[in-house]
């Protein structure tokens, strides 16, 4: 696994790498003088090239990468014996005279190269660099801090407010009762309150949007009934206008024979006349009813489209509202991660003494030069060669 500790790697044998140094010690048991040969020519301490080798008296390259230090101590030994010819195979001892290097980088102090010991944690390591990054001089990572971070706040709230109106928005659009609100603004009391005035301006606007269909629907329906009422008054009149007829029919017959005077004639045609009058009035009433009806409806069906329209651009300029308030959002907030890295100590002095958040993972190269990345924390064990990587991060930012 990435994350093994240092005695699990004790226990399956330290595999060495390039720019580990070794001790070599060599000694030969000389029978013949019952004596031990020190070959101080070949001990001594070496270190592993980047080709993985290490490069020996007599030996000349042997290559030691990924291999333990017994394994290298017996390749030594068996060197020296078939390159020197010699009868008995002489001793060699190889140990860890400084383990290869691991490396900090980030937001620390010292970023660089650092020497390994058993037992090296992250935030050991950390420290030897000189903790996290200071600020070089005076104030003004503080006050950049302060500075980012009242405008990140601004422009939270205005984003916060801006995902109100979306929801209620898209809310109207689908005709839906309830407002589906994103679940960040009930976690706060300004949230909250955002959520309940959307929901209380959608319901005034539905309400008001209601009352005028309502009246229009009221006013076509008295149109309707004076539509009825008209009809049933054109009927009558034009009753009375075909027995006006009659009348005027039948006296006409004995005005020719001189028994009915000319004036009784005029008059009952004056009469027919007027009513005549009365039931084009009438008919042009209804008509006119009938227009108001047809005006109505369509009042009606403007108001809707008018409401319609309006959600749609409004919640279209809602859209183009917050994703540029989302690309100030995140300038504002690396604003705020640039100014602790030049001074750390700022957010934990903007926000009353809350430590900032700090990321950590480790970088390791395994035996086929694979690169692999892992978070960790300040406890998780630090092996040779790996790469630390310390961040100071920023606030987060939600996505729309």
């Amino acid at each position: 696994m990435l994350m093994a500790t240092f005695a699990s790697m004790a226990a399956d044998g330290y595999h060495l790498d390039a720019m580990d140094k070794l001790r070599i010690r060599v000694a030969e048991w000389q029978s013949a003088e019952g004596a031990v040969r020190d070959w101080a020519t070949i001990s001594g301490d070496y270190s592993v090239n980047p080709a993985g080798e290490i490069s020996l008296p007599f030996v000349g390259e042997l290559g030691v990468k990924g291999k333990t230090t017994t394994e290298v101590a017996t390749a030594i030994a068996v060197g020296l014996q078939q390159k020197l010819g010699l009868p008995d195979r002489p001793e060699a001892s190889v140990e860890i005279a400084e383990y290869r290097p691991v490396f900090l980088a980030g937001d620390v102090q010292t970023p660089g190269k650092y020497p390994y010991a058993p037992g090296l944690t992250v935030l050991k390591a950390m420290s030897l660099a000189g903790g996290l990054r200071r600020a070089d001089s005076g104030q003004g990572g503080v006050r950049d801090f302060i500075q980012a971070q009242g405008n990140y706040d601004v422009l939270i709230a205005q984003r916060n407010g801006l995902l109100a109106r979306r929801a209620r928005l898209i809310a109207e659009a689908e005709n839906r009762d309830q407002i589906d609100f994103p679940p960040e603004l009930n976690k706060t009391d300004v949230g909250r309150k955002l959520m309940a005035d959307e929901t209380a301006l959608k319901e005034a606007r539905e309400n008001r949007l209601r009352l005028q269909l309502t009246a229009l629907d009221d006013l076509k329906k008295l149109l309707q009934s004076e539509i009825e009422s008209l009809s049933k008054k054109i009927v009558t009149q034009n009753r009375q206008v075909e027995l006006s007829k009659d009348e005027l029919k039948s006296i006409s017959g004995l005005a020719e024979k001189g028994l009915v005077v000319n004036q009784r004639i005029m008059s009952l045609e004056r009469t027919s006349a007027e009513l005549e009058g009365k039931v084009l009035d009438l008919e042009t009433a209804s008509l006119r009813a009938k227009q108001d009806i047809s005006k109505a409806t369509q009042d009606a069906t403007k108001l809707q489209n008018d409401r319609d329209t309006e959600v749609a651009q409004s919640r279209q300029q809602t859209e183009a509202d917050l994703e540029e308030m989302g690309f100030k959002v995140g300038m504002y907030s690396g604003l705020m991660t640039e100014a602790m890295t030049r001074a750390p100590d700022a957010a934990r002095t903007a926000n009353n003494g809350a430590e900032p958040v700090i990321r950590y993972a480790i970088v390791r190269t395994d035996e086929d030069g694979k690169a692999s990345e892992v978070a960790a924390d300040e406890n998780t064990s630090i092996l040779p060669g790996d790469v630390v990587k310390i961040e100071i991060a920023g606030p987060g930012v939600t996505s729309n």
